[in-house]
């Protein structure tokens, strides 16, 4: 992005104000329709949507934290940057690991939404939390995952949701699974 695609104040049809009122609405989708909208107003935009993360940085990451951090990273800004780099230099998930491993990889593929890459990522660093015989197969068996810390489960879901708009994560694949009535055969064209 430029550093000031649309300016609100030479295009009336931008209310700032009334972009961010729906930004601070609380309304998810209204929300996600927003913030594309404040990115191109330019520094104004920006301003109100790096002060809007700022104050989601306390509480657990959502769905709109995390579009704005991916939008803010593709604008063109030293002042986005630096606020990126300096609050968020992993991403809005903090990430929590009882056996120490580094997630950090895995965030910023979901953040560039290269989800294929972060799914390989995912799998792989399943796998070193299961031991060495699922490194070896490159899979896992459903008996293994009762050995992988929780929290690292929750840090790796949270990344997914955060970073799809809600659309994967284990979390949506038990939803498939449970509304499939734990059917193999259904739960598979599903989730492809």
């Amino acid at each position: 992005m430029a550093e000031s695609s649309i300016n609100s104040t030479t295009n009336p049809s931008f209310n700032i104000a009334e972009l961010q009122s729906q930004l601070e609405s609380g309304f998810e989708k209204k929300q996600l329709q927003v913030i594309p909208i404040l990115a191109q107003t330019g520094d104004d935009g920006w301003q109100i949507l790096m002060d809007f993360l700022q104050t989601q940085k306390s509480d657990s990451p959502t769905i709109i934290s995390g579009k704005i951090y991916q939008v803010l990273r593709q604008v063109d800004s030293s002042k986005v940057d630096e606020f990126i780099n300096k609050n968020f230099p992993l991403g809005v998930v903090p990430i929590k690991s009882e056996s120490h491993v580094d997630y950090s990889h895995i965030q910023v593929k979901l953040a560039h939404q290269d989800f294929l890459e972060a799914d390989k990522l995912t799998m792989q660093k399943l796998c070193e939390l299961a031991g060495e015989a699922a490194i070896q197969r490159k899979w896992l068996y459903f008996s293994e995952v009762d050995s992988i810390p929780i929290p690292d489960l929750q840090t790796i879901n949270t990344m997914w949701l955060v970073y799809s708009e809600g659309k994967f994560g284990y979390s949506v694949q038990r939803e498939m699974w449970l509304s499939v009535n734990k059917n193999w055969d259904k739960l598979l064209p599903k989730i492809g």
